[in-house]
């Protein structure tokens, strides 16, 4: 069995083109699992969702999967990421600056949205889940099971990894949220991050995704990272009126 994985394409089209080219040059898969995070922030959120609920449609029953990231519930809901208070008088000045721009770029995004694309992401379920024949329950989240906003990282304590997943059952996790690949042998778990298709923290300039190959009881993690052409989603920053671009441009580089 062959399961692709996908996650934070954040409105980054020409990321997310890139992502599917190389999916295709692959081979066939099994399963697509998208594990959030579809709209916000970039230049193209309404393509990007409706890329996503195409592909979703034309799949055979069972073989794709679509949960809802931290940044899909803000467009639906109106919330917003809490951050910690400001220490001092100068970090209270950037951060009323930082939640201007970040405010104007959520509310931009959510006014591109039609009825139906609001609904797609409204109905958006949490979780997704696989038993593999002879490998086993194989789960798929966000951030973690059961908090879109939690930061399961690299070095985060593995005590503290594996009490995110203690009310699970399975012996592979799979997430996305923190824009950067990981794989970590837990003992109990098999913990992997596929990173960010739209906006790479550990690899700028690349769409990130995962190729999950499960041989008997075996499997094999491909993480991947494709070049895509980030002076053209830059531009499309701007073509689009989308606000503050230059802040904008720099999670790209």
């Amino acid at each position: 069995m062959r399961l692709a994985v996908l996650s934070d394409i954040h409105g980054n089209l020409t990321a997310f083109e890139a992502v599917l080219a190389d999916l295709e040059s692959v081979g066939s898969v099994d399963k697509i699992w998208v594990l959030g995070d579809l709209a916000a922030l970039g230049p193209r959120p309404v393509e990007c969702i409706r890329k996503v609920k195409a592909m979703q449609e034309a799949a055979e029953k069972g073989t794709f999967g679509v949960i809802s990231g931290n940044t899909d519930r803000y467009l639906v809901t109106g919330e917003r990421m809490p951050t910690p208070p400001a220490k001092d008088e100068e970090a209270f000045a950037k951060l009323a600056t930082a939640w201007s721009i970040r405010d104007r770029q959520f509310n931009w995004g959510m006014a591109q949205l039609g009825f139906e694309d609001y609904e797609y992401l409204k109905k958006l379920r949490h979780e997704l889940s696989v038993k593999v024949a002879r490998y086993g329950p194989v789960i798929g989240y966000h951030a973690v099971p059961g908090d879109d906003e939690a930061m399961l990282l690299p070095d985060t304590p593995e005590e503290q990894a594996l009490d995110y997943l203690l009310d699970r059952e399975g012996v592979l996790a799979i997430g996305g949220h923190i824009h950067r690949q990981m794989n970590r042998d837990l003992g109990a778990w098999r913990v992997v991050n596929v990173g960010s298709v739209g906006m790479s923290f550990d690899m700028p300039g690349k769409a990130q995704w995962g190729l999950f190959t499960f041989l008997e009881d075996s499997l094999m993690v491909d993480l991947r990272a494709v070049p895509y052409d980030v002076d053209a989603v830059i531009a499309d920053l701007h073509a689009v009126g989308f606000p503050d671009p230059d802040a904008a441009a720099a999670r790209y580089q």
